[in-house]
């Protein structure tokens, strides 16, 4: 099986690909369009700014390329958001491949912003968390969030509801790390890798 890692200079990818080499699976981190158009399956993942991802995604024409895919692909984090259309962080554009428009969290006293730490997912609805519990645990490091919608497939509180995992076609998203997520995150890359 090909896994390619997209490489938009979006965060630190390594965490991504020492997770997958635990599960004994080798991946390609790579920007190149045949090797994303050829993989099995693609991971996505990004740490970081919307607005400096999406620029680098339109320099390497990943823009035009990701939402044509048609095999298992899955954001992760910042590489969840950049799938929605529009993003309040810095006014920007995004990919556009699932309606929702990303929102920052509101300013509150009791919840500091970032949303940072380990939290519960609430309404599991997908194979790719096949063995898991509502409440079970994942670790998120967050900003902004992606409102609750027919696309959602996981819920987060903090404090108002936020998509933890949505899904379009053949298109999953995580807004948690995966790779921080200990046994919870690491079940959810292999239900990804067995879809």
């Amino acid at each position: 099986m090909e896994i390619a890692v997209v490489d938009y200079k979006g965060g630190n990818v390594q965490s991504v690909l020492f997770a997958l080499e635990r599960l004994g699976v080798r991946a390609t981190l790579t920007a190149d369009a045949d090797t994303i158009r050829r993989a099995d399956k693609i991971l996505f993942p990004g740490e970081g700014e919307a607005a400096s991802a999406m620029h680098e995604l339109r320099a390497q024409g990943l823009d035009q390329l990701l939402p044509t895919l048609t095999q298992p692909f899955l954001g992760i984090c910042l590489g969840m958001q950049l799938l929605g259309t529009h993003s309040e962080e810095n006014d920007t554009d995004m990919l556009g491949i699932l309606p929702f428009e990303v929102k920052r969290f509101p300013k509150d006293q009791a919840y500091k912003v970032p949303h940072m730490g380990w939290n519960n997912l609430h309404r599991l609805r997908s194979p790719l968390f096949d063995g898991l519990q509502d409440e079970d645990y994942v670790y998120f490091v967050h900003s902004y969030y992606a409102p609750v919608g027919d696309y959602t497939i996981a819920e987060g509180e903090y404090p108002t509801p936020f998509s933890a995992a949505v899904q379009h076609r053949n298109f999953y998203a995580v807004q948690f790390h995966t790779e921080k997520s200990g046994p919870v995150g690491t079940r959810i890359l292999e239900n990804f890798l067995n879809l």
